[in-house]
């Protein structure tokens, strides 16, 4: 999370930089802070990969997510077509602003000023990531089916004890379902780096700081969103 804030705080203060600012200049400061955004991201998807390949199970519900962050979650992240989604979102949001900006006079490089080849490349974007999305989800359905399926499971079914102890053949059988549960976590997070890229390089350099902006924000917030929310039901459970 901290180095969400710190990247946050450079987007922002490029978003809010002096209006009189040459447009080249602004739009070469906009480059720098989402090429380092996308290097983060880039880093933080070797580390979770390296981790996960060790222990898949803190990535599928994380212990330092709240259970309301838990409750969003696709393959241990967002789906990727919600980047797509906050777009529009914040086409919408920016409509009035945008009217008045407009009959004031001011040039504005914001998502209202979405071209239609940007509209259609963005659409055709959507439509090729929740392919991808629903490809990956099936092959999550078929390994958690995979665990009913496995022939360790008939010992559990056979066994007159309520629970099988742990044996070689059980933890082998795990063992590969966890590999291969890593394995799709890699795939998720590589669509989701990829859709994220694609996004931005359709947006202008104003525009993707904006969604930039937008998605950490929204990011933090859900966190601390779902802190209270587990705050509030952990008072609930204790004895008055």
């Amino acid at each position: 999370m901290g180095l969400q804030k710190s990247d946050l705080a450079e987007l922002l203060l490029t978003q809010n930089a002096s209006p009189n600012e040459d447009r080249e200049e602004h739009d070469e400061r906009c480059g720098q802070v989402i090429h380092k955004s996308i290097r983060h991201f880039e880093e933080h998807t070797r580390d979770r990969s390296r981790l996960a390949h060790r222990d898949i199970g803190p990535f599928i519900a994380p212990a330092w997510c709240t259970a309301f962050e838990n409750s969003l979650l696709w393959i241990a992240g967002c789906r990727p077509s919600a980047f797509i989604r906050l777009t529009y979102v914040l086409c919408g949001f920016e409509l009035e602003t945008h009217f008045s900006q407009v009959l004031h006079g001011v040039e504005t490089q914001t998502m209202c000023d979405l071209t239609g080849q940007q509209l259609s490349l963005i659409d055709d974007l959507q439509r090729r990531t929740v392919r991808g999305e629903d490809s990956l989800s099936a092959q999550v359905a078929a390994l958690q089916g995979d665990v009913i399926d496995f022939p360790v499971a008939s010992l559990a079914i056979k066994s007159p004890d309520p629970v099988v102890e742990m044996n070689d053949e059980i933890r082998g059988a795990l063992e590969r379902h966890e590999k291969a549960m890593a394995e799709v976590h890699d795939e998720a997070d590589e669509l989701r780096l990829r859709k994220l890229k694609e996004l931005l390089h359709v947006l202008t350099p104003k525009q993707g700081v904006d969604f930039l902006v937008a998605s950490k924000k929204l990011h933090l917030s859900l966190h601390e969103w779902g802190k209270i929310k587990d705050r509030e039901h952990t008072r609930r459970k204790s004895p008055s």
